[in-house]
């Protein structure tokens, strides 16, 4: 490993040379002295402590920049506003309408608007009370008074802070140099002519290919080179103020935590960033959750008290947490400048393993928690996420019983301290985690640990980088990195609060420190041993005494007696969107939302694969039952309301649904081992059913529960169909997913059917038969409906699919994703729909999905095929030379399993139309769907064959998908026309001009005017417009422009 000093000395050997060359005896010699040193802390004269730099200039960071206003001034206490008087029903839409309120009020010269106050009593919130705007606090009466009261099973935070994310990247500027020693607070640019006094601006510093070799984390042994570090997988950028300008060297408002150097070297980018709110407080109240109290790891109740992102300067003090899943409070990548100050966190709820129990979490910049207390958490304080810049300080924060380490959980954070910091039962690392994590390798870089204690402390300084440890307790001690007074008590006690009185000349505010007091001799008078022993008497005081102590100190107003109340306030509010009550519907064989019919793309869930690095974030598709603790949007968990806006814009009209191979993202490497250990990787594919909270599953969470539906994945699939139904979008339910009963075996190694993973006793063979200790053939047990105790398993579980969208339209329901199962389970699972359908009032529609066989027999059987609205081509289709691709069903193969042992041959758009046209002829009333994976590319024949759900362009003219509805596939038309063509008499043609100079169409019987459209068949604009006269025969030349689609319209 290398120390700091020494990363940049290839490029200060190469710039010495070109300058200097006889002096190059001199500068080696400087090399070798250099070798010696490292940025130190040692007091001075005056017993104040000072950053000593090595050779290069680097230091160890000035960790007091963290925290509100860089903790320059304390917080204050704003002005009261409107008071919400105590409530028995749900508080969500009251204190959301007293936030609403105060946002409409006028800012004050420090950029606050006022305070919402809360009465004292329990407050039940079942929503999200969202704080989007500058200058807002909200505050209870007391952390001991107020209650918030988490109730339902959403995930979201019971307080979210969340800014507008509209970031606008502008200029990039270049630096005069390479090398940027750490802590630099100036830098030299080529030029700084696009800057002003004042300007927001990124300094950037990318992962290269350079660095990562440096740093040995392409690749961490066995198959891990997937995991591996990526230069497009994320970078650092360090948010700063510019606050001089001298020529082309600026000043920056606070010191960096990186370099720069030949390994990676940084950029400046000017930014605008609006929609970023401020002066936010959350203060004076206790947030908890319900939960289920027959599970002690439940997880159907609130994960999250509070969230912050895109917001700078804001605050939490003096909050008390209980019973959440997640995190007390979780700072996200763009939160900046949050201090988190006396609060306590106590007996969380969830499953012990990763991404719970995250209790005071940061992955923001300058973020303080100080005076803050966690129980049982599993990483109770800690940094995540990537390339995280500093400064990020923990002060005089404690744990006790952790269940994992605190300290650095995410890749390569920089300008980490614990100070005072006492993690009991566990570590807190700076290290190298490698593959662990999803490849976290090199935790933390530029990081200290100062007067802290654990169980275990691990100090590793990477190459490139340093960290360092000061007067540090723990069992265990290991590492390469600087450790000077190891098992002593130091002097200040506290790095942080001595950094700001040496930035500052004295503390803007009180550092409450905890004074442990003097060390006593090993050698005490038997005066002084009398002493001790009587004070030995009384317990130590524990971190959350003194928080109490603290918070009595510093009694936050609650008075209400002349401030408004929220019943007495009138708030602006947008309309809110009328109920929908427009419904999907096949219509003449189509499905149709508002009598038009549905058009577009379908968007399919991943299966597998993902991760939290930027690369995969951005390009993931929709998954409405994907989770990623804390995170909303795009690759994270998804926004529903957003997801079908997404849709909307990109005439996406499907999504076709099932619930995920496997639940954690260590399963992708399709090992079969049972896991070491709970670190499970996000993003989650949530599974349908509940977890028990008994005994051990294959991937170290509790088992699953067969008989208890997962009521948040049910009820994310229930919100998505309801928002996607306004909109004319169908949400495809498969019920099943085959995919975990056959080919690899780490498919059915974690599914929860296997009876190591349930407690149900669902008598699947263990150990389990791998073919060849590889495969798995599973199929054939679990579509055997003679054992009735899973037949009962499976009749639950179909009716819950089925209850779960009664309500809805917009449904189809499918056996199973890649179902080429039996002929005998398909139709069990139609009897339980029939069953169903019959007992209770059920929307949407039911899919028939299977190989050729399967689907015929089904459809040929009149005690079945009543049932079915909706065909769907997918397992099977006709060849190029007119033949059939057509596996049969229940031989305990796969749909690619088939593929590679028959010739599949090609799709074309003439045996499409022909497949299509067929089963429309015979079940004229059913919708048919054309789903193999050809489908998205012959979208045209589809439709003309009268196929629903086509793939499509978004059609220009607003009547077109109107008029579909009412028209039919004309009788002249076949798969091998020239033209194909959809009519309504008289009223509507559309013909798709395959091989064909011009087209005719009659129109002698008919009077009036009509319109012809020429529609451009990729992109769906109108090419050109015509105008034809009724009464006459009409022959139109093909389009000039390569339109081969006619659209005649009838004018009103």
């Amino acid at each position: 490993m290398y120390p700091l000093h020494l990363v940049n000395v290839t490029y200060q050997f190469k710039q010495f040379v070109k300058t200097i060359t006889l002096l190059s005896c001199v500068f080696c010699c400087a090399i070798i002295s250099a070798q010696s040193q490292f940025p130190d802390i040692k007091k001075n004269k005056n017993g104040k402590i000072e950053r000593i730099p090595d050779s290069l200039g680097n230091t160890i960071p000035d960790f007091s920049y963290a925290g509100y206003k860089v903790s320059e001034k304390p917080i204050p206490t704003i002005e009261a506003k409107v008071f919400v008087p105590n409530q028995t029903e749900d508080a969500t839409e009251i204190i959301q309408k007293a936030i609403d309120y105060i946002v409409q009020l006028k800012p004050d010269d420090h950029g606050f608007r006022g305070a919402v106050l809360l009465d004292k009593g329990v407050f039940n919130v079942e929503g999200t009370l969202y704080l989007k705007n500058s200058g807002v606090v909200l505050r209870g009466s007391g952390s001991n008074e107020t209650q918030i009261l988490g109730t339902g099973i959403k995930r979201e935070a019971i307080i979210r802070v969340v800014g507008e994310d509209n970031i606008v990247n502008k200029d990039t500027l270049q630096l005069a140099n390479n090398f940027v020693p750490l802590s630099a607070e100036t830098l030299q640019l080529k030029t700084a002519s696009t800057l002003q006094v004042g300007d927001n601006i990124i300094i950037r510093k990318p992962l290269t290919n350079t660095w990562l070799k440096a740093l040995n984390t392409e690749y961490f042994g066995g198959e891990s080179g997937w995991i591996g570090w990526k230069t497009r997988d994320w970078d650092i950028q360090s948010f700063r103020t510019v606050t001089k300008i001298e020529g082309n060297t600026i000043t920056l408002n606070a010191p960096l935590t990186i370099t720069s150097n030949d390994y990676s070297q940084i950029e400046v980018i000017k930014y605008n960033w609006s929609g970023r709110i401020e002066n936010i407080g959350i203060e004076n109240l206790s947030i908890q959750s319900t939960y289920d109290v027959s599970n002690p790891k439940d997880e159907q109740h609130r994960w999250y008290g509070i969230t912050m992102e895109n917001v700078k300067n804001a605050w939490v003090r003096q909050v008390n947490f209980k019973h959440l899943a997640g995190s007390a409070v979780a700072l996200l990548k763009t939160a900046q400048q949050i201090t988190v100050e006396d609060c306590i966190s106590e007996q969380p709820i969830s499953e012990i393993a990763a991404h719970r129990r995250q209790t005071f979490y940061t992955e923001g910049q300058q973020t303080l928690f100080q005076r803050c207390y966690s129980e049982f958490g599993y990483n109770d304080f800690a940094v995540g996420g990537y390339g995280t810049a500093g400064p990020n300080a923990f002060v005089q924060c404690e744990s006790y019983l952790s269940n994992s380490n605190s300290g650095s959980m995410g890749s390569w954070a920089t300008g980490v301290l614990f100070d005072v910091a006492y993690i009991d039962a566990n570590a807190i690392l700076f290290d190298n985690q490698e593959q662990a994590k999803r490849g976290a390798g090199w935790t933390a870089a530029n990081s200290v640990i100062w007067e802290s204690s654990a169980s275990k402390i691990a100090c590793y300084s990477p190459p490139t980088a340093q960290n360092w440890a000061f007067g540090v307790w723990g069992g265990i001690m290991t590492g390469n990195g600087h450790w000077k007074d190891v098992n002593n008590h130091i002097m200040p006690r506290s790095l942080f609060y001595a950094q700001l009185e040496n930035r500052l000349g004295s503390l803007p505010f009180e550092s409450y420190v905890y004074d442990t007091g003097s060390e006593p001799t090993s050698s005490p008078t038997i005066d002084q041993a009398q002493q001790l022993t009587l004070e030995a008497v009384a317990p130590k005081k524990t971190l959350k005494d003194w928080i109490k102590k603290v918070s009595e100190e510093n009694i936050i107003s609650s008075e209400s007696k002349k401030v408004k109340s929220v019943h007495d306030i009138k708030v602006k509010y947008t309309s809110k969107s009328a109920v929908n009550t427009s419904k999907v519907s096949i219509k003449n064989g189509w499905l149709t939302h508002n009598g038009a019919v549905i058009t577009g793309k379908k968007s399919n869930v991943m299966w597998w694969r993902g991760s939290l690095r930027n690369h995969d974030v951005n390009k993931a598709s929709a998954h409405v039952t994907r989770f990623v603790p804390g995170k909303i949007g795009k690759g994270f968990t998804d926004d529903l309301t957003e997801v079908v806006n997404k849709f909307k814009s990109t005439n996406v009209a499907a999504l076709d649904n099932n619930y995920g191979l496997w639940y954690e993202r260590r399963m992708d490497d399709h090992e079969r081992v049972r896991r070491i250990d709970a670190d499970v990787w996000a993003p989650f594919y949530e599974q349908p059913f509940n977890r028990s909270g008994k005994g051990q599953a294959w991937d170290g969470l509790s088992k699953y529960d067969l008989n208890q539906p997962n009521k948040w994945y049910w009820n994310r699939l229930k919100q998505f169909a309801s928002l996607a139904e306004a909109e004319g979008q169908i949400l495809i339910n498969q019920q099943y997913f085959q995919h975990n009963i056959l080919e690899a075996g780490a498919h059915w190694s974690s599914s929860p059917w296997r009876s190591a993973n349930n407690i149900n006793e669902t008598d699947f063979p263990e150990p389990v038969p791998y073919a060849g200790d590889k495969r798995i053939f599973m199929a054939e047990q679990f579509y055997d409906v003679t054992h009735e105790h899973r037949k009962k398993l499976h009749q639950q579980f179909i009716k819950q699919s089925l209850e779960n969208f009664k309500e809805n339209s917009n449904v189809i329901h499918f056996t199973s994703a890649e179902y080429t199962g039996p002929l005998h389970f398909m139709q069990f699972w139609l009897d339980e729909v029939k069953k169903y359908k019959q007992e209770a009032v059920s929307g949407g529609f039911i899919g028939l999905s299977a190989t050729k066989d399967v689907q015929d027999a089904i459809l040929n059987d009149s005690d079945r095929t009543d049932v079915v609205d909706v065909i769907d081509i997918r397992y099977w289709h006709y060849r190029e030379d007119e033949t059939t691709y057509a596996p049969e069903g229940g031989k305990n193969l796969a749909p690619r399993q088939h593929a590679r042992k028959m010739k599949t041959g090609k799709e074309t758009e003439e045996q499409i139309y022909r497949a299509v046209r067929e089963y429309r002829k015979k079940y004229p009333e059913k919708a048919v769907l054309y789903s193999t994976n050809a489908a998205p590319r012959f979208g045209w024949a589809v439709l003309m064959a009268g196929g629903s759900l086509p793939a499509l362009p978004k059609i220009e003219n607003v009547g077109f998908n109107i008029a579909l509805s009412n028209m039919k596939p004309a009788m002249e038309s076949n798969y091998e026309s020239a033209i194909w063509k959809l009519k309504n008499e008289g009223v509507n043609y559309l013909s798709y001009l395959r091989n064909a100079k011009e087209v005719s169409v009659d129109l002698s019987k008919y009077k009036g005017k009509f319109q012809a459209f020429w529609i451009n068949q990729k992109d769906g604009s109108i090419a050109s417009v015509l105008t034809l006269k009724g009464g006459i025969k009409h022959t139109i030349n093909a389009s000039s422009n390569n339109a081969k689609v006619l659209f005649i319209q009838k004018k009103n």
